[in-house]
Parts: C-alpha cells; sequence; structure tokens
C-alpha cells in the first residue's frame, strides 16, 4: 500500500463533507477523494440491509481506485456497516461513532455526556455502546434532533430560529446535568457556535465535542501506526451520484471554501 495512495470519504450527502474537511485542516498534506451518494440519500430512514448494501456499493467504488483507507463519514452506515466493510476491503476503515464517542470520555468530568443526533443513529444505539465499550462509568443521555439537519443545508446557522431549534433541543439535557455534548451528527459542527452558546446559556458549563474533528484525529492516528502519512501538498477530488449542481451550491458551506460546479463529477455506481 503506498502512502502517496488517497484517502476515500463517503457519506450519503453533504454532512460528510465537515469531516473531508476536519481531515484536511489536520492533514493537509492527504489526498481525498469524496464520494456523495446523493442519488440515494438519506441513508437513515432505510433498513439495516438496504444501509449495508449501499455502503458496501460505495466502499467498493472508491476501492476501484488506489486508496489506503476508507473513512465512513456517516453516522448510519458507522452504526450498521463498518464490519462488513472492513470483511469487503483489505484497508483499515475508519467510522464516525467511534472517535465521537472516545472523545466525548475524554472530555466529561462528572461522567453524564450528552449525544445529539439523527432519529435513525439515537435509534441504533451506537453511542451508547461505542460509550460503554470506553468506559462504564460514563452515563449516556441521548436525543434526537433531526430539524438541525435542515437548519445546516439551508445555511440557518446563527439567526433567531437558529438558536430557539437549539435551545429546545438542549433543554432536556439540563436536568440531565450533562456536562459535555458530543455531536453525533455531520451536519452539526456547521452549528457549533450557536451549540456552544446556547449551553453557556443553559449550562454552567458544556464542552462541546466535535465528532469530525475526533475522526480526522483518529485517521492522522491510524495513518501514523501504518506508516502510511502522505508528505507533499494534498488534493480534494469530489464526486456524487445525483444533482452535481446543487450539490456544489451548497458543499462550500460544509467544505469551508467554495466549490465550483466543474469540480464536482457526477458517477454511476452501479454494475458495469
Amino acid at each position: 500500500m503506498s502512502r502517496d495512495a488517497a484517502i476515500g470519504v463517503f457519506d450519503s450527502g453533504l454532512g460528510g463533507l465537515t469531516v473531508a474537511k476536519a481531515i484536511r485542516e489536520r492533514l493537509p498534506s492527504e489526498r481525498l477523494v469524496y464520494l456523495g451518494d446523493t442519488a440515494r440519500v438519506p441513508y437513515g430512514s432505510r433498513s439495516g440491509r438496504t444501509v449495508v448494501r449501499y455502503a458496501r456499493t460505495c466502499g467498493r467504488y472508491l476501492a476501484q481506485d488506489e486508496i489506503k483507507m476508507i473513512v465512513v463519514a456517516c453516522n448510519t452506515v458507522s452504526a450498521v456497516a463498518l464490519d462488513s466493510l472492513r470483511v469487503d476491503l483489505d484497508i483499515p476503515v475508519v467510522g464516525v461513532i467511534t472517535p465521537g464517542a472516545q472523545a466525548g470520555v475524554r472530555a466529561t468530568k462528572n461522567g453524564r455526556l450528552g449525544v445529539i443526533a439523527t432519529r435513525g443513529t439515537i435509534a441504533s444505539g451506537a453511542y451508547v455502546r461505542a460509550v460503554s465499550a470506553e468506559s462504564s462509568r460514563v452515563e449516556v443521555f441521548a436525543r434526537p434532533a433531526p430539524l438541525l439537519v435542515p437548519l445546516a443545508e439551508e445555511g440557518w446557522l446563527d439567526d433567531e430560529i437558529a438558536h430557539a431549534t437549539v435551545a429546545r433541543y438542549l433543554e432536556p439535557f439540563v436536568d440531565d446535568e450533562i456536562d459535555s455534548l458530543v455531536l453525533g451528527c455531520t451536519h452539526y459542527p456547521l452549528l457549533r457556535n450557536t451549540i456552544e452558546a446556547e449551553g453557556a446559556r443553559l449550562f454552567s458549563k458544556l464542552s462541546v465535542v466535535d465528532g469530525a474533528e475526533a475522526t480526522a484525529i483518529a485517521v492522522d492516528e491510524l495513518l501514523v501506526q501504518y506508516q502510511l502519512s502522505r508528505q507533499g501538498e494534498g488534493e480534494l477530488s469530489i464526486r456524487v451520484t445525483d444533482l452535481p449542481g446543487r450539490f456544489s451550491e451548497v458543499a462550500g458551506r460544509f467544505l469551508g471554501e467554495p466549490v465550483d460546479r466543474m469540480e464536482v463529477e457526477q458517477v454511476d455506481l452501479s454494475p458495469s
């Protein structure tokens, strides 16, 4: 496996770009290939069997190129399909749930950890299991915050609607006496400033844990472990399965830099 090979990153749509952004900021020399399966988004409403099938298709597509690692930048896939991907692909596979859970365990001082995510991710119990595997002393309070996804995609990040919505989702955690909160959806980092502001208002102290940043750290550590860290200038290739124009219009908000329509390639994942 070559150090110069790219890291494959995939999600059902836009949210995984926050993970790609975090990886690029931490590892600017790495080459990334991002795949957004926009033809089949969202994954969260699908059955586990269907999500596994979609994830294997994405993984196999990326593995056709010279890829040294797959990063599953999707909480739904990370909850149900990592084992299948690891069986399929003879390269390291990193999800977003375990790194976020581990960072949450490190962040909490009183052992009371909050998690917000989509309904599907919360229902899967994946964060509870991941935290329990890391520490038996940390109690998890997990709740869905589904409206944060459309707010992020619409760019309503710091207005009255965003603040009111975030406050509504955080208020139940006050009685739980959490001191740390994991952002368990890749859309949520866009709202981090608003979440931190409302957290400061509602709690005496609340540490906000960005799962995307935690995943980038995990990728870095794994590259060092396998001696696969790359030197030189990094690059990012973006591919989607549908609506590249719409994707490019919104992608810059998630990636933190403009994305030209011509930089987004539409690909077909169906068997040739």
